[in-house]
Parts: structure tokens; sequence; C-alpha cells
């Protein structure tokens, strides 16, 4: 194993190899247990990403976690806390107020649970955002149930509120479909590696081809300040809420059968034989849908502008052009060139030390995390930031 350098960990004395340079390298090590997570630069210059490394006290070896989610990028330095026993709170410097606030989960459910389906050591990460935000929406219904167009409809309504998270499938693309647009067109055993690689958010054969949401297709979503809208299927729904993804779930369904069929066919887009396979599909998802409790929300498409009111007041939109003003988590404070970080129970505090310019500060922040929901597969909710008094730090807390 090498030498041992003592190192200060969240107050206490800890042995780490002499190889981890914590102060030239731009890493920080956080204690979980018997278990010291240090993130930071990787060694491979190639790789632009924070690293994640996990020392074991017990054993004296190093770990090299799966590490599923979005990688945040590499900055001059961070800080790092545990907040909630099962999350470190990583705060990067230079950087943007939308990329500083960043979560490692270490022991949170969904990475429990993937570490399950790996079986191997798993964490995750996940950005923070400001406040309670604005949740995924998933909307599903049959083939041919008018999902498509009412989406499109939204976005038109509300263009820089909702963005579509584009979905990987294996099938050939139809007429005027575009890659990256209504699809990302893979290989099966591209996706299959990429699925096994705990890649995607959820993924299903349907029809003979696979289709799925990968992790960076919603966050690709997320990082442009929009409401991620994800149009799958109702098996894709099930998986996406087992997953642990915090959103509302809308299931679209025709006003008859009959009248599924006759839309269905008007599309003109597939020979007989699809057209048979997908009716006898939208016998189980109407089923499925109306009765499973799955979706926390039904709406009967029967006449395409009612159906869409019915939509914007299940999504607290007015019936009107005005768009809902997305507010950055950060807009009221941005990290410095230089801060530091200390914790009382739930509250981290910030403080800023010099600013950009190299001129003292005196701007300290508190993060109150003990109204923190969701986590990775999406984005941790519920931060609440503040400015504080800096002469009388946690004592001296005001809105």
């Amino acid at each position: 194993m090498g030498e041992l350098q003592e190192i200060l960990v969240d107050g206490m004395q800890e042995s780490l190899p002499i190889e981890i340079d914590l102060e030239s390298s731009y890493q920080t090590a956080t204690v979980v247990g018997e278990k010291i997570y240090v993130t930071g630069r990787s060694d491979d210059e190639a790789d632009s990403t924070i690293r994640v490394r996990i020392f074991d006290k017990a054993s004296g070896k190093w770990e090299e976690p799966a590490v599923l989610g979005k990688k945040p990028m590499i900055c001059k330095g961070h800080s790092a806390a545990l907040v909630n026993d099962d999350r470190i709170l990583i705060l990067k410097r230079d950087s943007t107020p939308d990329d500083c606030t960043w979560f490692l989960e270490v022991d949170t459910p969904y990475v429990r649970e993937q570490k399950k389906i790996l079986g191997t050591k798993v964490v995750a990460w996940s950005k923070g955002a400001n406040g309670d935000g604005p949740k995924p929406i998933v909307i599903s219904g049959p083939s041919g149930v008018g999902k498509g167009t009412l989406i499109a409809k939204l976005m038109s309504e509300f263009p820089s509120t909702f963005g579509f998270s584009v979905s990987h499938t294996t099938r050939d693309p139809r007429n005027k479909e575009k890659h990256g647009i209504h699809y990302h067109f893979t290989e099966r055993l591209v996706m299959e590696k990429d699925i096994q690689d705990g890649k995607f958010l959820e993924s299903a054969s349907v029809h003979g081809n696979l289709y799925g949401t990968s992790i960076e297709a919603v966050d690709v979503v997320s990082d442009a300040g929009k409401r991620c809208i994800l149009d799958i299927d109702v098996q894709g729904a099930r998986s996406v809420r087992a997953n642990s993804l915090e959103a509302i779930y809308i299931f679209v369904c025709p006003p008859s059968f009959e009248e599924l069929e006759k839309r269905l066919r008007a599309r003109g887009t597939e020979t007989e034989e699809q057209v048979q396979k997908r009716l006898r599909n939208a016998i189980a998802e109407l089923e499925e849908g109306k009765s499973s409790g799955l979706f926390d929300q039904i709406l009967v498409n029967d006449e395409l502008e009612t159906c869409y009111q019915k939509l914007k007041e299940i999504l607290g939109l007015k019936q009107s052009t005005t768009e809902i003003a997305y507010k950055s988590f950060m807009e009221d404070w941005q990290l410095r060139a230089d801060h530091s970080i200390s914790k009382v129970d739930q509250k981290v505090l910030i403080h800023c030390g010099t600013t950009e310019l190299g001129k003292a500060s005196n701007k300290s922040f508190v993060l109150d995390a003990s109204s923190l929901k969701g986590g990775a597969p999406g984005r941790t909710r519920g931060m609440n930031m503040y400015s504080v008094n800096s002469s009388n730090g946690l004592n001296g807390l005001h809105r």
C-alpha cells in the first residue's frame, strides 16, 4: 500500500497512502463510516471530469467504484462536506453559478439498488437545484393516442420552459426523422452495453426493438434550464418510477379502442403487421395505464384542444402564451476564487474569502440540507441557500 500520510478530514485525523497529495491535485477526502471518498483530478490528463476513489480503512485498499450520472468537470479546486450521511456536497471553485453545486451520492436508495444490479461498488452524481424546482414530466400512452402532438403543442407555447428528452432506439428511422432530434438511433449491441453499464434510466423491448431514456438525455435538458418531458411507454414509465426519479406521471388514453385504431392507421407509417402488433400491445397498455395506480393523472384525448388545456392545468400553466420564468438556483450568489465551508447539523456555512479580483470578501451563505429531495438519477432538489452575517456565522442566520 505504501507509506501513509496523516490528513485532517472532517475534523478527524485519518490516514491515506502518501500517493494522494490533496492540495496540489485539487482533491478532497470525506469520511463516511469506514470509507474515505477522495474526489478530484484524475491521473489521466485526457479525463476532464472529477474522479472518485474510495479508500477502505479496514482493509487499507483502494476501490474504484462504478460512477453513474453525468460527471462534473474538473475545476481549480473544490470543497466537500458530508450531508444527511448518504451524500457528499461538492462546491466547485471558479465555476459558473449553475455548475458549482453537486452531490456525490454514496448510500442513497438509488445507489443501493444500482449496487445490487451491477454487483459492484457504486456512487452517483447529481446536480443541486435550489428550492423544490419543477419535476420532470413522464407522458405515456399507446401508439397513436396523440402524445407527440400534445408535447409538440406544449413546447411550442412554452419553448424556454420545457425541453424534450430524446430517447434512444435500435429501430430504423422513419421518413423525415433525424438523429438526435426525434431519436438517438443506435446499434443494438451498443445500446445493450450502455444499459448494462447503468447509463439508462429506463429501457424496454417494444415491437421487437430496444427503446430507452439515458440519464444523460435527461441531464441535457436540465442543464439547459428547462423542465424535462419524457415520452415513454407504460413499461418504461414503470421502470422510471422504480428508478426513484421524482416526476409527474401522466397517462393519455383514447376515447375508444376503435378511435385509436383509426388514428393509428391514419398515420400511414407502419405495415399491416406492425399495426396489428401495436394494437395488441395497446390493449395491455390501456388496461395497465388505467388501473395500476402507476400514473398520477389520466387524460382522455377525445378533442385535442380540450385535452391540451387539461394538460396545462395539471402542470399549473396559465392558459396563455406567458411562460413560466425559470430562476437559476444560484442567481443570488456566486462562489468566489477562494472559499471555505464548515458544517453544523444539516447546515453548511460557506464563507467566500476573496473575490475573482483578489479582494477580500465578507460574503457568507448557508446551504440548508434538511429538506433535500430526489437526487440521482435526477436532480437533487430542495436546497435552501441564503446569505448570513459573516461576523456571527451560523448564530447570525438571516433571510
